[in-house]
């Protein structure tokens, strides 16, 4: 019989999923790189970030074949940013790693949004543990890659705005609207992906259910 439905885990397990995927890709490189600052200086600090993020990353595939699409998207961008702020010592150069950072994702998604295995299927799948009906759909399918292409958009566009704030404003400024792009343009993405999802559920007829416990 066929599947029409989108299975997501239930709310505790969904927490636990969703929080260990966060945490190996984002707070164990923050953390060595928090500690290594402390202990030895920014360069010490930044050099351990990315070694946690690939050590994590090395043993994610010798121990399930496959490393995670955050894991892989947080080692290039910290190996960027490493690379950048080493080899120059200069903040203002330091700095551009953040409109660089987002070009590379832009980029980074732009390169699966046709083929088929989008990432933000791949992400649905790995951070939120999002399980697609057993019969492909189509439909569905389109979406995840249209939603990619956005995805994209939005990254690119973000590249745009923080080299445009990294040009024209001091450091401080530059740090506090960068963090408001980033955060009001992630947070609007997120909203009309989640409600073209819902467009799309209704229109070919699937439904949400949680997991079996």
């Amino acid at each position: 019989m066929a599947d029409h439905h989108l299975e997501m885990p239930r709310p505790a397990q969904l927490l636990r999923t969703t929080g260990w995927s966060l945490t190996e890709s984002v707070g164990l490189p923050v953390l060595a790189l928090a500690l290594g600052a402390w202990l030895w200086g920014r360069d010490a600090g930044l050099l351990a970030g990315v070694a946690v993020v690939w050590i994590t990353a090395v043993i994610r595939k010798i121990h399930s074949g496959s490393v995670p699409s955050l894991v892989i998207i947080s080692a290039i961008l910290l190996t960027i940013q490493t690379a950048v702020a080493v080899g120059t010592g200069q903040l203002w150069i330091f700095l551009l790693h953040f409109p660089a950072g987002n070009l590379c994702l832009a980029i980074l998604f732009a390169r699966t949004a046709s083929g088929p295995n989008p990432l933000i299927a791949r992400l649905a799948a790995e951070v939120v543990a999002l399980r697609q009906p057993s019969t492909p759909n189509p439909g569905l399918h389109r979406f995840f890659q249209r939603a990619t292409w956005l995805w994209a958009a939005i990254f690119l566009l973000l590249a745009l705005c923080l080299a445009v704030l990294l040009a024209t404003q001091p450091t401080a400024s530059f740090l506090l609207f960068s963090t408001v792009a980033t955060v009001g343009l992630i947070a609007a993405g997120a909203g009309a992906s989640a409600l073209w999802l819902r467009v799309v559920l209704r229109r070919h007829g699937l439904g949400f259910r949680f997991a079996p416990a």
